[in-house]
This record gives structure tokens, sequence and C-alpha cells, in this order.
């Protein structure tokens, strides 16, 4: 499902991140994970006995690009009590990280995570990741890319994909009310 965030909210999210100097990308992260750790059926998965279950909590496992090489990477940062201490950790993963060549340069790659990516050179109206092509693969995929001015208005594409398993159009709906009310209200994070 492809959902598009309109108008001032967006602008109030990037004014943010703007005002307070930080990256766009980090932010999301931290949102995204507020709102998947809002639901357990965005945490379900199986065990490796093959039991549904649901992870406590759910990691960002993000990919990061190397301009110089055109790689990418992907790792994860474990999810911090406020924004702040995540962007601290999130720069120091990404400084650590990038340019390794590797496509999970940070090991071991947590069980509980969560999939984000962005892809700020396009601009899309449907957009489909595969992981791991399984029929058991339950764990959430979000992806957004690239903003598009409309006027005064901003337009952010943001995919989520979730096994039709564990969440319906209903929880899917969820989701991206959640976010929406995130954005919002960026100045709490």
């Amino acid at each position: 499902l492809t959902f598009l965030y309109f108008s001032k909210v967006a602008n109030l999210f990037l004014q943010f991140a703007k005002d307070n100097n930080y990256d766009f990308y980090p932010l999301f992260i931290y949102s995204i994970v507020r709102v998947i750790n809002s639901n357990y059926l965005y945490r379900m998965d199986f065990n490796e006995a093959g039991e549904l279950g649901y992870y406590e909590s759910s990691v960002p496992f993000y990919s990061i690009f190397d301009s110089r090489t055109e790689l990418f990477s992907n790792i994860d940062t474990p999810d911090a009590y406020t924004f702040a201490e995540f962007d601290r950790d999130y720069l120091s993963d990404v400084k650590k990280y990038r340019g390794t060549g590797k496509l999970f340069p940070k090991q071991p790659v947590p069980k509980n995570v969560v999939n984000i990516s962005m892809i700020p050179w396009v601009n899309y109206t449907g957009f489909n990741l595969n992981i791991n092509n399984n029929d058991n693969y339950l764990l959430p995929i979000v992806t957004a890319g690239r903003f598009e001015r409309a006027g005064d208005e901003i337009k952010l594409p943001v995919t989520f994909q979730i096994h039709h398993a564990v969440c319906d159009g209903y929880h899917t709906s969820q989701f991206f009310i959640k976010l929406q009310d995130i954005l919002n209200n960026v100045d709490e994070l």
C-alpha cells in the first residue's frame, strides 16, 4: 500500500528538522519505529521452531548510501528513548559503517527489525520491495521516496508492506494514521 503525505504537516516535519539541525532520514526512521512499536501486530514473526509470536520491540534496520561507490549498506541502530539520543547513535553508526563495501557491515543483524529505506532520487505512486522472497516473512518494510513540492504543499510517498497473515487493511490504515499523528506532533519527539 502506498500513501502520500500532503501539505503543511510535511512542511512542519521538514521545518522541525531544519530548525533543529537534524537530517530528515533519521527523524523519519525514528518516527517509523515509534509507529511499529505501538502495535504488536507489526512485530509478529516466527521463531526458529516455527511458532508464531511477536517481539517486545523492533529495531530499525535501514539502508545507508555511499555516494562515492554508489553502494548501499544495511545497518541497525538500537531504538533510544528520545530522538536526540537516537540521532546521536545514528550519526555514529553511519560514520562507522558507511563506505565499508559490505551489504551488512554491522553484525549480528537483529531478528526483530523493521526494514526501512529511502529512495530520494525518485517520486513514485507504487513501490514493492521483496525481502527474503518467502511466504513466511512477516516483518514490515517501509520505503519513502523523493519529496515533491506542489505550490505550498509537499508530498512524500511512503510505502508500508506487511504480510496479510498478520495485518489487514484496517491495521495498515492504522499505521498511516499513527504516522500522520507523529508528523502532526513532531515537536514532541
